[in-house]
């Protein structure tokens, strides 16, 4: 895939809880149940994300005006989480969390990085003593390929090389025109390590790749990365779309259903070629978006939820979230209880084979007895969220958010929009949930890097676990 392998790469830089029950069946939808074997053989691992997606912006989630026949299959072919978190609500560290199975504060990636000058300084990406969902895969055997958007460094040392990748085709900053190459930018588009003059529309291009990839890997065991940049900004859709949307009256919402299309599309394409190529029912397959919607920014929509990407409200944290795995689980299957990005690695370790080093100490949970019904209680009890002096957790349906000055205690279960403040009527609820949040915090370190470090007055900084 790639001009300059990884190995050539690392050789010029000197190295070698719900009250409904936690699962219930979809109506309409069909189980593919077990399929008899003791001990299904390791599957392939694929891992989708979109960026800026809305939480109310897929058919299975309600969405009337754009069609997602793809993501929503994904739903029915396996387990849609309704209650999916990322562990932060902007983009670079909740991708930090996600690729390392930790929360990102444990190793100070609190923040987005930047461009250059600051994006450039050697500290600004995920710390090198993180262990990525990549390496773990690569050292069970698995080949592995990150399509799309990085964001977790853009000196040479972060590059996705160094982090058990063996296939890169993306760029490294935080967004990109979809039908600009960047040739001669800081942030090109990069096939490996050399930069390329991309003339396809880059959710086409990037879905492209990741068909490629499968197709040539499709004998061994692999691991997919696939990054979407949609649908961030810039707003810029497909041309082939410019009259496909009418019934949209609001012209940048129009401009996003083209966009999502796209993506849409090809995620279409990669589960195609992997039935095609008799691989779906051993592929243990995620989709989840990065953050939730900035509403005003590219037309999505996060309804029944509060507020947007960047807040500590759930339209900032919940997103769409699901699972499939033919072979293993069963489809049609909506799970209630709390789970989250960080648990993408080590349910994929535990699929895979493959061992976490055992100094790493993993936030995230192996999903798979719970998705099975093996065990039944929730695979979290509370989850926490910090980026600079806001913060948040959920204890049960319990949910603490402090937004600047301003402190709100909500119950999930009878009001998922947060619309009903309770710390007045619930004052003891409220003093726990801030004392669990500053026993959490205290173990946390701060920022490695950000503009914003002024924001951080009230963490201590602890040593690293």
């Amino acid at each position: 895939m790639e001009k300059q392998t990884r190995r050539e790469f690392l050789k010029t830089i000197g190295l070698a809880a719900a009250s409904s029950p936690a699962l219930s069946i979809l109506p309409g939808c069909v189980s593919a149940g077990q399929t008899g074997r003791a001990e299904p053989k390791r599957p392939n691992i694929v891992v989708i994300i979109s960026d800026d997606m809305g939480y109310a912006d897929i058919g299975c989630h309600g969405c009337k005006d754009i069609a997602t026949p793809n993501i929503d299959s994904v739903a029915r072919n396996g387990i849609r989480f309704t209650n999916g978190y990322v562990s932060c609500p902007v983009c670079s560290p909740t991708r930090a969390g996600l690729i390392t199975g930790r929360y990102q504060q444990r190793f100070g990636h609190e923040f987005n990085t930047g461009p250059p000058p600051g994006g450039l300084r050697e500290h600004v990406g995920l710390p090198l003593t993180e262990v990525t969902i990549a390496d773990v895969l690569k050292s069970a055997g698995y080949v592995t390929c990150a399509v799309g958007k990085w964001h977790l460094g853009l000196s040479k040392h972060f590059h996705p090389f160094r982090r058990g990748f063996d296939e890169f085709f993306g760029f490294l900053h935080g967004n990109h025109s979809f039908i600009e190459s960047g040739l001669g930018t800081f942030n090109p588009i990069l096939r490996g390590t050399e930069p390329v003059d991309e003339k396809e529309y880059l959710t086409d291009a990037f879905s492209r790749e990741a068909v490629s990839f499968v197709e040539r890997h499709h004998d061994e065991r692999f691991f997919l990365y696939l990054a979407y940049n949609a649908v961030h900004t810039p707003m810029q859709a497909p041309q082939r779309y410019k009259d496909s949307f009418k019934h949209i009256t609001d012209r940048k919402r129009r401009i996003y259903a083209g966009m999502l299309t796209s993506m849409d599309e090809g995620i279409g394409k990669l589960l195609g070629k992997l039935r095609e190529l008799g691989l779906e029912e051993d592929t243990l397959l995620f989709f989840i978006n990065d953050n939730g919607g900035p509403t005003s920014a590219n037309g999505s929509l996060n309804d029944p939820l509060r507020a947007t990407k960047g807040t500590m409200y759930e339209g900032g944290v919940r997103v769409p979230f699901m699972v499939q795995w033919p072979g293993r689980l069963k489809a049609g299957l909506v799970y209630d209880h709390p789970v989250i990005s960080l648990d993408i690695l080590p349910t994929a370790a535990a699929a895979g084979g493959a061992e976490v080093p055992g100094d790493r100490n993993l936030d995230g949970v192996n999903l798979l007895p719970y998705l099975t019904g093996k065990k039944k209680k929730s695979p979290h009890e509370i989850l926490f969220w910090r980026s600079g002096q806001n913060h948040a957790l959920r204890k049960g349906n319990w949910k603490l958010v402090k937004m600047g000055s301003e402190t709100g205690l909500f119950d999930l279960a009878s009001d998922i929009g947060e619309s009903k403040d309770l710390k007045a009527e619930k004052p003891d609820v409220l003093k726990d949930m801030q004392d669990t949040y500053e026993r959490w915090n205290s173990q946390m370190v701060d920022p490695v890097w950000t503009i914003q470090r002024r924001q951080r007055k009230t963490t201590k900084k602890k040593k690293k676990n």
